[in-house]
């Protein structure tokens, strides 16, 4: 009886190898042995077919000996000029790019800032095309060199398929964004959401780092959700992730009103809807859309309007709501909070945490640390690397070759 694919588990092994190196390199081949349960003559083999294909290099540590052999340690890292790629997150006011080596180091990045929610799909991809040529030039590299572009945007993703099936970026529907770039720029492309990027660079550089179960939520223009699970990123059917926002927070009502969704109390867009209702205004309070919404809302509520603070006292509550029921059903050690939305402080997290705390079984009730980290364009950058990097160096459930490094 065939147990094992034995092309499976060479590939399995040797994406273990790697992961080690990346993750607690320069590392002796003793050491990788060690963290991988592996044996010293198959961890020798792989780390040999590496440093053939250029995916590490070896580095000499004078001061450090080998005792049997009283020569210089040899230490095995990644090398970081074995593949280039680059990120893309796409905003409703913004493009950013972020070119990046082997090992997830940011070389450039740029911002664009434009109101890509209201063009059509053809020109938001001609202004990313223009973004990563202009980004990958100003990393004194050439296209060729680039291994793969991830675009990461808010919305339901289908990353398998390449296919973006809903986002606030894009006016229409089921738009196969990967093939769109792809086609502009001959390089390998694929899309995801933006928290499913943020996700995987908290769990390879930030504060899930060493875990392998947490969630983020993602508080911005919109709601996200990502969830490492055993050590990987979740995902639905057809490799979806979940939209936080779709969260169901009240039924149809006998009077007609419709279901109530996560998004629609809680998103940063919702908030400054209500602020905006709140005040009055007739039209758009563009000191509330041009991104400084928050920050005046906050001046607001600070200031002792109680209008303003009752909508943030809400959304809070209805946050808090959410993750109680995130953490009855997954029992994460941590839950990671961020996105812009979360600059109000203990003026949404004070309600948040108090709900999670009433709504929370009682036997989860210390299950769970609730983290607060702000990040930047490089967190979600070095995720958009992370995700295509992962897949470069042979991970087993996307490839069983070797990796390419062009």
């Amino acid at each position: 009886m065939k147990t094992a694919d034995p092309e499976l588990m060479r590939a399995i092994n040797r994406f273990h190898v790697m992961d080690a190196i990346r993750r607690f390199g320069p590392l002796a081949r003793v050491e990788i042995s060690e963290r991988t349960e592996l044996s010293p003559t198959t961890v020798s083999a792989i780390t040999a077919a590496l440093l053939d294909d250029g995916l590490i290099i070896p580095r000499s540590i004078g001061a450090v000996r080998d005792a049997a052999r009283g020569r210089p340690r040899v230490m095995l890292e990644l090398n970081p000029d074995a593949a280039f790629v680059v990120g893309v997150k796409l905003a409703p006011d913004q493009i950013t790019v972020a070119t990046t080596n082997f090992r997830a180091d940011v070389l450039k990045t740029l911002t664009l800032p434009i109101r890509i929610d209201r063009q059509p799909v053809s020109v938001i991809a001609d202004l990313v095309e223009d973004g990563v040529r202009r980004c990958i030039a100003d990393a004194d590299l050439a296209v060729d060199k680039i291994s793969g572009v991830c675009v990461g945007l808010p919305g339901v993703i289908e990353r398998g398929a390449g296919v973006c099936r809903q986002s606030p970026i894009f006016r229409e529907r089921d738009v196969p964004f990967a093939a769109e770039l792809k086609s502009r720029l001959n390089i390998d492309a694929t899309v995801d959401s933006d928290v499913n990027l943020v996700t995987l660079a908290e769990h390879w550089f930030g504060v899930g780092r060493g875990l392998d179960n947490f969630i983020v939520v993602s508080v911005e223009h919109s709601l996200g959700l990502g969830v490492i699970h055993n050590g990987e990123i979740f995902r639905g059917a057809n490799g979806i992730g979940p939209d936080l926002g779709d969260l169901a927070v009240r039924p149809p009502t006998p009077g007609g009103n419709g279901v109530g969704r996560l998004a629609d109390v809680a998103s940063e867009a919702a908030i400054l809807d209500e602020v905006s209702a709140a005040l009055g205004d007739q039209r758009p309070d563009y000191a509330l859309r041009d991104g400084r919404g928050m920050a005046r809302a906050i001046e607001l509520a600070e200031g002792g309007d109680q209008r303003v603070l009752g909508i943030l006292t809400t959304a809070g509550e209805a946050l808090g709501f959410a993750i109680a029921n995130l953490i009855t059903l997954f029992a994460p050690p941590k839950v990671i909070l961020a996105g812009a939305a979360l600059e109000g402080g203990e003026l949404i997290l004070s309600p948040l945490r108090a709900t999670v705390t009433a709504l929370t079984p009682v036997n989860l009730a210390d299950v769970a640390e609730i983290v607060v980290h702000q990040w930047g364009d490089d967190m979600w950058a070095r995720g958009a690397a992370a995700m295509t990097l992962r897949e470069l160096y042979g991970a087993p459930w996307k490839t069983t070759g070797p990796a390419s490094t062009r």
